[in-house]
């Protein structure tokens, strides 16, 4: 059996699934006593955006939404995320059969890979699939969901009319859920870097594509356009998690990377 192996663990996140488990056991320590509206714990997302930093920057934001999952019925989840290795045209569909983590293989969705290549003339360049935009994802995934199977997705130069069709088709199945991979600015100073990750925030809680391209600087703002896109057809709600910089880890305000974190209901 062919086997996605882990491409950043030890790097991005821990390669010990017991410093991931105290990881996560941490943040939902933070989560419970920091939260004050205690009903976004029910939420049950058919989508989420979600960071793909490393986890002491951007893992208590990501854990807010996946922390979620467990309301759902999701049993296969489709992780959408940018290349930042190599160059892409279009989107490639990971097709292995495992997806190696710390904390176990996770099955890869063989039936649905194949059936979005077909269906969308996607392909898979396997190059593109060292990918840590996605990766990071895939620990959450096995902790928040009972025995999930996964379909990993990365871009390149892609149109968000395109891969907003691919999500309006995965959302079609109540069973399925999609995530989408972005960090926000990189490496202004504070102030510049609220600013303009206000334009992303607010374009998507109001699910507004034309504020998206005042200033949004997001890595994967191809992927959140496209969710924008899918979640209008579907009237799906958005609501905004959690937003943070990696100066609420580091401490350093002068150069930092921009984080949030959202859920569709």
């Amino acid at each position: 059996m062919s086997t996605r192996k882990t491409a950043v663990a030890g790097q991005f996140y821990p390669a010990d699934y017991k410093e991931i488990k105290e990881m996560f056991a941490h943040f939902n320590e933070v989560l419970d006593k920091s939260i004050t509206d205690k009903s976004l714990l029910n939420i049950s997302p058919r989508a989420v955006i979600v960071p793909h930093a490393g986890y002491v920057y951007s893992g208590f934001t990501a854990n807010v939404a996946f922390r979620l999952l467990k309301n759902s019925a999701s049993k296969h989840v489709v992780v959408i995320g940018p290349s930042h290795r190599v160059y892409l045209n279009n989107a490639s569909v990971l097709e292995y059969d495992n997806f190696e983590t710390p904390l176990g293989p996770i099955p890869i969705d063989k039936k649905l890979a194949d059936t979005l290549i077909d269906r969308f003339n996607l392909h898979f360049q396997p190059d593109a699939h060292h990918e840590h935009s996605t990766e990071v994802q895939m620990p959450f995934i096995k902790t928040y969901l009972d025995n999930p199977s996964v379909v990993e997705i990365v871009y390149g130069e892609e149109n968000p009319n395109n891969l907003a069709e691919i999500i309006d088709f995965l959302l079609q199945d109540p069973e399925i859920t999609v995530v989408i991979s972005t960090d926000l600015s990189h490496y202004y100073d504070i102030q510049k870097a609220n600013t303009l990750d206000s334009i992303c925030l607010d374009a998507v809680g109001r699910l507004d594509i034309s504020r998206l391209h005042q200033g949004c600087e997001a890595c994967g703002i191809i992927g959140v356009e496209a969710m924008i896109i899918a979640a209008k057809k579907r009237g799906l709600k958005p609501i905004l998690l959690d937003y943070r910089t990696s100066a609420d880890a580091s401490g350093d305000k002068s150069k930092v990377v921009g984080y949030m974190s959202a859920a569709f209901i």
